[in-house]
């Protein structure tokens, strides 16, 4: 019996990695994979994502999950009300002095 084995959020960083390793392992990608590829490409995708998500997760943010730690590495909010604006597409409070600090870890970045 084949499926989904197990859902695991990724940060579009981590995407295009994966991506890029697939197209130098088997030389091509598909359609829909190359067109992802494409598209990440209009976008400039820092190398410092796995640093940033560790000291976000460092924070240590009540009810903060990963995929919340995704979408923020992903968008990198630049002040508290940016961080909201992609933090109420969930089903998530956050208050303000964590909102601050997380704001100012990924400003330092």
């Amino acid at each position: 019996m084949s499926g989904i084995l197990n859902e695991n959020p990724i940060s579009s960083a981590e995407l295009k990695e994966h991506l890029e390793r697939i197209k130098k392992r088997d030389g091509e990608l598909n359609f829909r994979a190359n067109k992802t590829l494409e598209y990440l490409n209009h976008f400039d995708i820092p190398k410092d994502y796995k640093e940033l998500s560790e000291a976000i997760t460092q924070l240590k943010v009540p009810r903060l999950k990963d995929s919340h730690i995704k979408k923020i590495v992903d968008l990198r909010p630049n002040s508290v009300d940016d961080l909201k604006v992609i933090l109420q597409g969930y089903p998530i409070s956050v208050n303000n002095e964590n909102l601050k600090k997380i704001v100012d870890v990924v400003t330092k970045a």
